[in-house]
């Protein structure tokens, strides 16, 4: 131990500590909530497409039942595709961040046959 390094030395370590300790503590939380809500969003682009791929087959409107199969939220955060009987459903999770949203897009695909 330094002899010049008296108590405030050592507080002012425990200070920069506690700053340091703040800030992993807050980026972790982010990064936890980040994970639960691209999650949310992929169990919510499953059931959309879902319901989309629903209506297609009984002839409805796909667009407006994947719309309705969503919270308020995440309606204006998805894009619709239908093809060779197939609904795809691209959903933007929530996000702070909004280049952090575009590049964890969620992707769900559901098929169905008449019959």
């Amino acid at each position: 131990m330094n002899p010049r390094a008296g108590p405030t030395a050592v507080s002012g370590q425990a200070s920069v500590e506690a700053v340091a300790g703040t800030v992993v503590l807050l980026l972790t939380g982010l990064v936890c909530f980040q994970l639960l809500a691209t999650g949310y969003a992929a169990s919510l682009a499953d059931g959309a497409a879902t319901a989309g791929a629903v209506a297609l087959v009984r002839g409805e409107p796909v667009d407006r039942a994947v719309r309705d199969a969503l919270p308020g939220w995440a309606r204006s955060r998805i894009s619709v595709g239908t093809g060779g009987g197939s609904v795809q459903v691209k959903l933007r999770p929530p996000s702070l961040f909004g280049p952090v949203s575009e590049r964890l897009e969620i992707t769900s695909t559901a098929s169905a046959k008449p019959g």
